[in-house]
């Protein structure tokens, strides 16, 4: 029982000595999904297919590694629900970024068959929406709402995109799908400002501070 206790202990104290890396992991979700929200909105960029350039390299290094990285140092600090978050969607973003490399050629498989094109996106989106699903029933074991605000928007966001993919890329169903993302990023990025305050021994408090926590 001692040595349990002593064990207890140590991975708690193991634990504090981690930095939280849950605001690192919500700016780089949220500066990722704004931009390809911007990009399916056509706000400040041209569109998925033409300014795919941008969107690809924050994709892949901001929104894949760095937030992938923030969600291994959430598991070592024994957070499994934002651990997930994090290394999922960035795994997701990987993917998505890897995709439109120009290097890959893999956007060469379809030529011109647009339709083939929109589904296989479609799918994409589908499969990450799905995930976010899972997400977001696992989260609502937290108190964060922050968190499961934050979720429930970026479902909402791939939901319509998905749909809109599957409709032969749906301009409208793709620009509400982009907005959402945007809003979902807005919301994430003071999510992140809220948890880098809560700990902070700071006359300034950010409003609605407690449903960061969690």
């Amino acid at each position: 029982m001692a040595q349990m206790t002593s064990r207890t202990h140590y991975t708690e104290e193991r634990a504090g000595e981690i930095t939280n890396a849950r605001p690192l992991g919500l700016i780089a979700l949220a500066f990722t999904t704004a931009l390809i929200g911007c990009s399916f909105a056509h706000f400040l960029l041209p569109g998925p297919g033409k300014g795919t350039g941008l969107v690809t390299a924050a994709a892949l290094i901001f929104g894949g590694i760095v937030q992938f990285i923030a969600g291994l140092l959430e598991f070592r600090r024994g957070s499994s629900i934002t651990g997930t978050v994090f290394a999922a969607y960035g795994g997701f973003l990987a993917t998505f970024g890897v995709f439109f490399l120009p290097s890959t050629a893999l956007l060469n498989y379809f030529g011109v068959d647009l339709l083939a094109l929109n589904h296989a996106l479609g799918l994409l989106f589908l499969c990450w929406t799905i995930c976010l699903g899972v997400l977001l029933v696992g989260s609502l074991k937290t108190n964060n709402m922050m968190l499961m605000a934050v979720l429930a928007l970026l479902g909402l966001a791939y939901l319509l995109l998905t749909i809109g993919q599957f409709a032969n890329a749906n301009t409208p169903l793709l620009m509400i799908g982009g907005w959402i993302a945007i809003v979902c990023a807005l919301v994430a990025w003071y999510a992140a400002l809220a948890g880098m305050l809560a700990p902070a021994e700071s006359a300034f408090k950010a409003p609605m501070e407690y449903m960061a926590e969690g």
